[in-house]
């Protein structure tokens, strides 16, 4: 039994496997996934001296605990939470040293709702398509983790991280997406098209990883025939019957029967990823030639 391995004390309401994702793979059916904040997952992978591209562990809103078997370096980001190892105060945001069979415990989050935990060396479960990630979608990647369970480790790499603690973006009091509009805006009337970008949404207690969902005024839509299912895109903004907005996530499907009335830029979904439900949402319309500049 190695001893390159973390055991799980306490998994959390969903804590998941998750790296860059496995893009390239949406003409088989197989969504992107990957983790949902990717620029506090990449963080957390540079404080613990790993690769960016490293897989580490997404936790939802009230964290997970873990005991390693071997001294590790760790780092925590994302959601801003209370970390302790074997109940003494630890940093949040920068490398944290955890002796074997320490308790490290990443707590509820204060703000925001995914934290992302990092372990030098990287969490080294079998990759599927040339990814770690957890899919909830499509079940591929390792199942989220349940108690009990044992993840193994990568060889650490040499030399110390080249950052001690970084500035992260605070989770919004206010998501502002900024969207292009289409590609099947047509379908929706000139009143619910100016809707979309001119009232406040709010986020959904229904979110998950597959998609952000909305409440607020429903958008009508002028086409009332069937649309064929055609490819979705991360950031598309699909309209289901009910007329209220749902942003895809990593997650998403890889095609929907639903029309899109537009496409949210990717810069804008890493906040997505905190978004508490209840957190205002505003669709910002812009031109595509502003989009490209980021």
């Amino acid at each position: 039994m190695t001893d390159r391995a973390l055991a799980v004390v306490r998994a959390g309401a969903l804590t998941t496997v998750q790296d860059r994702g496995r893009p390239g793979h949406a003409h088989l059916g197989v969504p992107r996934s990957g983790a949902l904040d990717g620029p506090a997952a990449a963080l957390a992978n540079r404080l613990a001296g790993n690769p960016p591209d490293a897989a580490a562990l997404e936790t939802t809103l009230d964290g997970c605990s873990l005991r390693p078997r071997s001294t590790v370096t760790v780092a925590v980001t994302g959601a801003p939470c209370p970390v302790t190892v074997d109940g003494r105060p630890a940093a949040w945001g920068a490398p944290v040293r955890v002796r074997a069979g320490s308790v490290l415990d990443v707590g509820a989050a204060v703000r925001g709702v995914r934290a992302y935990v990092a372990v030098s060396g990287g969490i080294a479960v079998e990759p599927v398509l040339g990814s770690r990630s957890t899919d909830l979608l499509s079940g591929l990647g390792p199942a989220p983790l349940t108690d009990g369970a044992v993840l193994p480790l990568g060889p650490p790499r040499e030399g110390r991280a080249r950052v001690d603690v970084a500035p992260q973006p605070a989770p919004p009091e206010e998501l502002v997406l900024r969207v292009t509009p289409g590609p099947r805006d047509d379908w929706f009337t000139p009143d619910a098209v100016r809707l979309l970008t001119s009232r406040a949404y709010h986020v959904s207690p229904a979110s998950n990883r597959i998609g952000l969902r909305t409440t607020g005024p429903a958008l009508e839509r002028a086409r009332r025939d069937e649309l064929p299912s055609e490819g979705m895109v991360l950031g598309a903004v699909q309209v289901p019957p009910d007329g209220t907005p749902v942003v895809f996530l990593a997650d998403h499907p890889t095609t929907g029967g639903y029309p899109v009335i537009a496409v949210v830029h990717p810069v804008d979904l890493p906040a997505a990823a905190q978004a508490r439900p209840g957190t205002p949402v505003r669709f910002v319309a812009v031109r595509r030639r502003r989009l490209s500049g980021g």
